[in-house]
């Protein structure tokens, strides 16, 4: 409740998983899943969900949990040898319990840090050694914050390539009544069209069919507005330079066993990315990638 001190409680979620649950000062909060490094719950300072999360959602291990921000790496959707989205979503992270120095904000107090590194099995399907860290984060104000940093961590002299996103669903009222501001006037990968390149025209996107887009080169701000529920979430990105927008609409949703019929009139994906050209870590260096989900409200 608002008036309590910031906390950081790992206690048992669904079916018994591990999750950390942050809480500020003014009543937001945040619940992060240690399967998948995942965050599932973000709430405003009145109790309020922000993230959008399937009625249907397995909560089983090693199935992905459908909403959140899962994390895709080293490979985003099925372009490459992987699974979907790469394998760190469907392992389980540990709590990092000597992380490294990360550029923040002062006025954090409210945070948990993951640490994943491969197992002798991952090491068979994907043959690189790795540090990834994440440090899930809340502001006094409520914004939500993620860094991640990945560092090269072979031994044989070899860089890695990979791609990533942080594939977050946004709770929406209504995704008729939502539009996406900033990626004007750019280029973007159809991935309904074979990732064909296309141009975006006209202003704001609004949403009457599936759309499965990457934007590239896209600006460190990107808004989605809700105009039903008068609110606008502003992405902040750092690092990553291309910007998903998905959202799978009717037929699509009827076709996948852990979302809901009619889920796809309350979610938005909208998820900062590096996909177009893969980051290059050479053994020894390492990449940080973060963004800041911040809430605003009209009155």
């Amino acid at each position: 409740m608002a008036g309590d001190k910031p906390s950081v409680e790992l206690c048992k979620g669904i079916n018994g998983l591990d999750k950390v649950v942050l809480r500020e000062t003014r009543g937001s909060s945040a619940e992060v899943y240690l399967f998948g490094g995942q965050v599932t719950s973000w709430k405003n300072e009145h109790g309020e969900e922000l993230l959008f999360v399937s009625s249907k959602a397995i909560f089983k291990p090693p199935k992905a949990v459908r909403g959140g921000i899962p994390i895709c790496f080293p490979q985003f959707s099925s372009h490459g040898n992987l699974e979907q989205h790469g394998f760190a979503r469907n392992k389980f992270w540990s709590i990092d319990t000597n992380p490294p120095q990360l550029p923040s904000n002062n006025l954090v107090k409210t945070f948990v840090d993951l640490i994943l590194k491969p197992t002798d099995d991952d090491i068979k399907i994907w043959p690189h050694s790795y540090e990834f860290r994440l440090r899930v984060a809340l502001t006094p104000g409520g914004d939500l914050m993620l860094t991640s940093r990945i560092r090269n961590t072979n031994s044989d002299g070899k860089p890695f390539s990979f791609t990533f996103a942080y594939h977050t669903y946004l709770l929406v009222s209504d995704i008729s009544e939502v539009r996406v501001e900033g990626l004007e006037t750019l280029d973007y990968l159809d991935n309904l069209k074979e990732r064909e390149r296309f141009t975006e025209q006209g202003d704001a996107i609004t949403f009457e069919s599936e759309v499965d887009k990457i934007y590239l080169s896209t600006p460190n701000k990107i808004a989605i507005i809700d105009h039903e529920k008068k609110r606008t979430f502003v992405l902040r990105k750092d690092g990553l330079p291309d910007a998903v927008v998905w959202n799978p609409w009717d037929r699509k949703a009827k076709a996948m066993p852990d979302f809901g019929d009619d889920d796809y009139k309350h979610m938005l994906s909208v998820e900062a990315a590096a996909i177009e050209k893969p980051i290059i870590l050479k053994p020894g260096s390492s990449r940080m990638m973060s963004i800041a989900d911040v809430p605003m409200y009209r009155h």
